[in-house]
């Protein structure tokens, strides 16, 4: 186990996600996401946890395992066309994973996801989360609406809110 990792997690709280994302910020990756969802038949979910604690944390879970288990755990991938997208940020790792539903995700694959998390991660570093988030929101729809054009109404499967953990 990496002890700097234990101490950046234990010393991360949610007071740190409300100062990288004030309300205004979360309001706008919520307009962001709703927008997006106007244009296309897919759907998105931005999930930020502040740090892992308990089992995960001393497991030394990835983020990736993480963003895999939230993935799961809130149901992202049951969306009728197995079009859902996760974006998830652990702010203490300071790192960005997106995880995609087996239909968009074969159509986009792994080294586009992987590219626009480091666009994402780039902004980060510079200190510029809600740019970061909003830029990622926007690369993420470009290839939704590609692949799952809006035919119509489209229905809303998942919230759009920004689920804080």
């Amino acid at each position: 186990m990496d002890i700097q990792r234990l101490v950046r997690h234990l010393l991360t709280t949610r007071r740190n996600i409300k100062r990288t994302f004030p309300p205004e910020a979360l309001s706008a990756i919520e307009n962001a996401i709703a927008d997006s969802e106007r244009t296309h038949a897919g759907e998105i979910r931005f999930v930020v946890e502040a740090a892992l604690d308990g089992s995960p944390l001393f497991s030394d879970q990835s983020s990736r395992a993480r963003a895999i288990d939230i993935f799961s755990q809130y149901r992202i991938w049951d969306t009728e066309q197995n079009n859902g997208v996760l974006i998830y940020l652990l702010l203490a790792d300071r790192s960005v994973e997106i995880v995609a539903d087996r239909g968009i995700h074969g159509k986009a694959g792994a080294h586009e996801w992987e590219r626009i998390c480091h666009q994402m991660e780039t902004a980060f570093r510079q200190g510029d989360y809600e740019a970061g988030v909003l830029s990622g929101i926007e690369a993420v729809t470009l290839h939704l609406k590609q692949h799952y054009p809006a035919d119509g109404e489209v229905k809303n499967e998942l919230p759009n809110q920004v689920l804080v953990l």
